[in-house]
């Protein structure tokens, strides 16, 4: 228990400080591009294994930009009912700085395989929304 609210505190931590230090950039890309509380377990680091209770904490930093209804704003992209190994690529290429972005670069160089496999296992369990107007 103690250790899962370390690593829980460790997370936000992480989370909060790429959010911050990107804040600016995000404001400046959010025509550009880009993709709560719950229980957190173990994830594993193969696609398709991902903890989504892990993935719906972690989702928040998403959601600042990425809309859970589904919808593209601003040209910010759904990230909804993605394939779990697709999303973990694309977050892996944001990573390694194969795609340019600098707020998604920044985002996803914190993130390990295993926040990276919750995250798709999370936004790859929600379904796709009607056209919402």
């Amino acid at each position: 228990m103690v250790v899962g609210l370390q690593r829980m505190r460790v997370t936000r931590q992480r989370f909060f400080a790429a959010f911050a230090l990107s804040g600016a950039a995000a404001l400046a890309a959010l025509g550009l591009a880009l993709v709560e509380p719950a229980g957190m377990a173990r994830a594993s680091t193969v696609a398709g294994k991902g903890d989504k209770a892990f993935g719906e904490y972690l989702a928040g930093t998403c959601t600042t930009c990425h809309q859970v209804t589904g919808r593209s704003v601003g040209g910010v992209p759904p990230i909804l009912a993605w394939p779990e190994d697709q999303f973990a690529a694309v977050m892996k290429s944001y990573r390694a700085k194969d795609r340019d972005n600098q707020v998604m670069q920044a985002i996803a160089g914190r993130l390990s395989d295993e926040e990276i496999y919750a995250l798709a296992a999370y936004f790859g369990s929600l379904p796709l929304q009607p056209n919402i107007k």
